[in-house]
């Protein structure tokens, strides 16, 4: 469910950022702000549902996850395939997103 969680997030924040990229940078209408803005809501929302003890232990577990969800975008929207470089970042960013997220914990 986390991982779930995670890539919806991804997809929100990655909308959401777009959307202002979209507006700043490709002279979109104003108004893709509004669902740019629904889009970060939902996306703050949902890191809240991670279970996890510390805030920021999630957020860094989601790193990982938002990398590989960026050049999914990358690739699907806008056309530019990911090359090793970003593939190998990205496997290395997931693995230490595992790490963070499935690590032994002391208590």
């Amino acid at each position: 469910m986390t991982f779930a969680i995670y890539v919806a997030a991804a997809l929100a924040e990655i909308g959401g950022c777009f959307a202002f990229w979209a507006w700043l940078r490709l002279g979109k209408s104003i108004w893709w702000l509004a669902p740019g803005i629904l889009s970060l809501v939902l996306f703050a929302y949902l890191l809240t549902l991670v279970p996890s003890d510390a805030a920021g232990r999630a957020y860094a577990a989601y790193g990982g996850i938002y990398i590989v969800a960026s050049l999914a975008w990358l690739w699907a929207m806008e056309g530019v395939r990911p090359d090793r470089w970003d593939m190998a970042g990205a496997v290395l960013c997931l693995i230490g997103a595992a790490i963070i997220l499935f690590g032994p914990r002391s208590v």
